[in-house]
């Protein structure tokens, strides 16, 4: 079976031994993805809207690099850390997926690995032919 590891270059990638995204024939999954800036520290701290961004913009490189596009998303999960950043998270995922509009859910957990995380994300789609 066809299969594509993708790595982000997050610095948890190598020591917790996960990849950012797989595709495993016409399917593509991607990791809890949080906001990890290039240098590896937090992307904007504070603000879950651009965090959530950050994190949807991580994705799409990943998925791209696995040959899948955001149209290809048919399921996300979304990990807030509290539930007043519910509309500002919602919103950035809307400006992604307004017209796909995939199955989503979001959870709001205790905390993520970094305190300064506000939000993590992830998606799994399936390969449209042609």
């Amino acid at each position: 079976m066809y299969k594509v590891k993708v790595s982000s270059g997050s610095p948890y990638e190598r020591s917790i031994g996960f990849s950012r995204a797989i595709r495993v024939g016409d399917r593509v999954l991607t990791a809890g993805t949080a906001p990890v800036a290039d240098d590896g520290s937090t992307f904007a701290p504070g603000d879950a809207y651009s965090q959530a961004r950050r994190c949807l913009d991580i994705i799409r490189t990943a998925i791209e690099k696995a040959g899948a596009r955001m149209d290809d998303i048919v399921r996300t999960r979304v990990y807030l850390t509290d539930v007043s950043f519910q509309d500002e998270v919602g919103r950035a995922h809307a400006e992604y997926f307004a017209e796909i509009r995939p199955v989503a859910t979001m959870v709001i957990v205790k905390g993520l690995v970094r305190d300064d995380w506000l939000v993590e994300i992830e998606a799994e789609g399936v390969i449209q032919a042609g």
